[in-house]
């Protein structure tokens, strides 16, 4: 005889008694019961689940349906319960497709958030640059370039107007030039051919090795150093122009960036740290020579020279005026305090783009290098050029006036190094470089000691005898700058690799 519970008049898998009302139940059923209404669901009377007893017996077996007690209505069945999960799994099917019609529809927005933040971000970056340029330029309208045979004029509104006409070296700028090359003259006389005591001597050079590393000075989004030197009143403050068109003030000693310029609209290919005031300028292929507040973190003069982009610059011995090249084959001489251009030459019969500008340490003659490789020497004062030396083949990249200014040093796209003796006007030495070698950045150390090259790697060599100290080859792209501290106590240098260097014992 089979129990049958009492709930459910099915035959209970764990059956159980209850002592108050006699009954079996399934236990299942009947905890479920006592736990919402705690009585016994025969007579009503209070029950609980420790007072039900178990009943032991074997396991039972459940009577088969009447539908399928046959073959065919055990198939039925079957086809019943495949059909169901059919219709189950194409269900999920669709809730699938929908979710990822979801998902794709969700990304394409995200991604669509994205750009437009990008180009908010962009617009607002673009708009500080320009409010950074402007605050400092405040009252002043957008250089207009004014015949010279016009007088300037303020313009409609009663605000002076920024003029790009040539003022002209006036004989009280050839004078002041004039007077500061004969004190530099005279104080070189008296230096003679004495060496600084405290200069590093060769044996103790050619054991430098790099000390420090710095990487996150520019942007890694647009890599690369294209410009470097050294502040000559304090060599542990560096300056640096990057392809991401920012100028970098840093100071070696802290180990941190002082500040950041902002304001070219393409990259940075050239700078100079003025020597005794705390300002930077630097050029750029935007057409534009910028001059900068160190302390103050903002553009305070920009000078519009050139009509292509400035391949050049140079700073004048006496601190007041720029000596800059350009693309479109001028070279021009500003003052830095007014940003007006005093003049502006070129060589018509050679009708080629200037590539590099240097003065010499009197500051009375300077030179240009050009895309077909000539070296060009001009007198300021006459605005002349007074000699040439050919002999490189390829674009000019670098020269370099050594300090006692008998010598040039020129590199070019031909892999080599010429050096030039100013007083017979020729060539006395060519340092045939590595095959493929490139040469970007050539320097003398303040005392004229020593040559440094930056390019495919760096190299220093040793004055008059022309042999080389040093090698390193620490950066993985390309050298664009190098530079002595004082004394040659270290050298730094700065490459396409995103990093600035120090080497030093």
């Amino acid at each position: 005889m089979s129990l049958v519970c009492a709930i459910s008049n099915e035959v209970p898998e764990h059956p159980c008694v209850s002592p108050v009302s006699n009954q079996v139940f399934e236990r299942r059923l009947i905890e479920k019961y006592i736990a919402e209404n705690g009585s016994d669901p025969m007579n009503g009377q209070p029950l609980s689940e420790e007072q039900l007893v178990d009943i032991k017996v074997s396991h039972p077996i459940r009577p088969k349906a009447p539908s399928a007690t046959s073959i065919p209505a055990i198939l039925k069945s079957l086809q019943d319960e495949w059909d169901a999960v059919m219709l189950h799994s194409f269900t999920l099917r669709q809730q699938l497709q929908t979710t990822r019609q979801e998902l794709s529809h969700a990304l394409y927005q995200h991604d669509a958030a994205c750009r437009v933040i990008a180009r908010l971000t962009k617009e607002v970056t673009a708009a500080r640059e320009a409010l950074a340029t402007l605050k400092p330029q405040a009252g002043l309208v957008a250089p207009q370039a004014v015949p010279t045979s016009q007088p300037s004029a303020a313009g409609a509104s009663g605000e002076p107007m920024e003029i790009s006409e040539q003022v002209g070296m006036t004989p009280e700028i050839i004078q002041k030039l004039q007077d500061k090359a004969t004190i530099l003259t005279t104080e070189r006389k008296k230096r003679g051919k004495t060496v600084p005591e405290e200069l590093v001597r060769a044996e103790d050079l050619s054991k430098y090795r790099q000390v420090a590393s710095h990487a996150g000075l520019h942007s890694a989004s647009v890599p690369g150093i294209l410009a470097l030197d050294l502040c000559p009143s304090d060599t542990n403050k560096v300056l640096t122009g990057g392809a991401d068109k920012n100028v970098v003030v840093f100071d070696k000693n802290e180990e941190q960036i002082v500040a950041t310029l902002k304001g070219h609209t393409k990259k940075v290919t050239s700078v100079i740290y003025h020597p005794s005031q705390s300002v930077v300028f630097s050029a750029s292929p935007d057409t534009t020579i910028r001059v900068w507040s160190v302390t103050g973190g903002n553009c305070v003069q920009v000078v519009r020279a050139h009509e292509a982009g400035v391949t050049g610059l140079s700073l004048h011995a006496t601190g007041d005026y720029l000596l800059s090249s350009s693309e479109d084959q001028y070279w021009a001489f500003s003052d830095i305090q007014t940003g007006r251009v005093l003049t502006k030459v070129t060589d018509e019969s050679a009708g080629c783009a200037l590539t590099c500008a240097q003065f010499h340490p009197d500051g009375l003659i300077f030179g240009t290098g050009t895309a077909d490789s000539q070296i060009k020497i001009w007198d300021l004062k006459e605005r002349t050029n007074v000699a040439n030396f050919p002999g490189h083949s390829g674009p000019v990249t670098s020269i370099a006036f050594s300090e006692n200014g008998y010598y040039l040093a020129t590199g070019a796209q031909d892999s080599s190094l010429k050096l030039w003796d100013l007083r017979k006007l020729k060539n006395f030495k060519t340092i045939t470089l590595d095959n493929n070698y490139e040469v970007k950045s050539l320097v003398f150390d303040q005392s004229g000691t020593y040559l440094a090259v930056g390019g495919s790697d760096i190299r220093v060599y040793i004055c008059k005898q022309w042999s080389e100290v040093l090698n390193f080859t620490d950066h993985t792209g390309l050298v664009t700058g190098v530079a002595f501290g004082e004394n040659a106590q270290f050298l730094t240098s700065a490459g396409m690799d995103r990093s600035l260097k120090f080497y030093s014992l």
